[in-house]
């Protein structure tokens, strides 16, 4: 499996000017705010959704200072979700370390989400990139409209194949295709460009969000037991989506049954996992998302090879096979 250090590699220096540009916004004469910020930036992930800003944007150009804007108010808009959803999730740790609401609460979590969404588009502003705030502002809105749907469905547990992809397209895969239409905005304004580039991170984000979906039913390292985290929410994601058209009404029902409980025993998730593992779930949820893994690596044959292109097809493929 591709390495994502080997990845970012054609941007290692740009990432790196990044890493000290986004340090700036982070940054407040309010004593409270100023903790929680510093909190949450010692604590960043992979930065997936940077580079995919500026791999997007050197695959199609040179990177400009419109390029740093962009990833910016990206990886703003990125936090600003997840200190959002841990709220509505009501989850009480982010990659191993404590959320924001757990350790203040939810109110304050809310009004630090907010500050740095509005932090973000201020910056679109004052850097004059109407053009790309425009297309994160869509990405916003897609997100906000996904999670709606997603509470809809899942208080009647009806999610049907159609529903998740709509779902998945609107939370998880708008916000990989703004970065990559904003990166491939940020050094052309060929609209043909940047349709292409959105298409692209429009596969990426659905591969991405079926790998993670796929998780849920497989066994982790520390304890060799499927995490089971989504059906303790009662979320109901392809894999079991898959499994229960294939399965006979009553067992069905008996399924969707436990998935509404309240309180779910270890018990009760184990027979949803087996379940999904009985009837070839995660093999249909694998299909699909090679699919998608494919359809991305169909939109980069346009360009001639290059390193930056060779990054690119790797970080699909790291999508789509990664472990965690």
């Amino acid at each position: 499996m591709p390495d994502l250090r080997e990845i970012s590699k054609p941007v290692k220096e740009e990432m790196s000017r990044f890493e000290s540009y986004f340090g700036k916004t982070m940054q407040s004469e309010i004593p409270l705010l100023k903790i929680i910020l510093n909190y949450i930036f010692r604590r960043k992930g992979k930065q997936m959704r940077p580079l995919l800003v500026f791999l997007s944007a050197k695959l199609n150009g040179k990177i400009t200072e419109s390029t740093y804007v962009a990833a910016t108010f990206i990886e703003l808009l990125h936090t600003a979700s997840i200190v959002h959803d841990d709220v509505v999730d009501d989850s009480r740790e982010r990659r191993g370390a404590l959320s924001i609401n757990a350790l203040w609460n939810s109110k304050i979590a809310v009004l630090v989400g907010d500050y740095m969404l509005s932090k973000g588009l201020l910056i679109g502003i004052q850097k004059n990139s109407v053009d790309m705030l425009e297309i994160v502002s869509e990405a916003v809105q897609s997100m906000s409209k996904g999670e709606l749907l997603q509470l809809q469905k899942a208080r009647k547990l009806n999610i049907r194949e159609d529903d998740y992809f709509k779902i998945i397209s609107c939370k998880t895969a708008a916000l990989i295709a703004a970065c990559t239409a904003c990166g491939a905005r940020s050094v052309t304004e060929d609209q043909a460009t940047i349709k292409r580039m959105k298409e692209f991170g429009e596969m990426i984000g659905i591969a991405f969000q079926i790998r993670d979906d796929i998780f849920d039913y497989e066994s982790n390292g520390l304890t060799g037991k499927p995490h089971g985290n989504d059906i303790k929410e009662k979320k109901i994601t392809l894999p079991l989506i898959y499994s229960l058209e294939k399965s006979p009404f009553l067992r069905k029902k008996h399924i969707l049954n436990i998935v509404g409980r309240k309180d779910k025993s270890r018990a009760d998730i184990d027979e949803v996992i087996a379940f999904v593992k009985e009837y070839g779930g995660i093999e249909s949820a694998s299909d699909k998302m090679n699919y998608y893994r494919d359809q991305a690596l169909t939109i980069l044959n346009y360009y001639p090879d290059s390193e930056i292109k060779r990054s690119l097809r790797d970080l699909v493929v790291y999508t789509a096979s990664r472990d965690r």
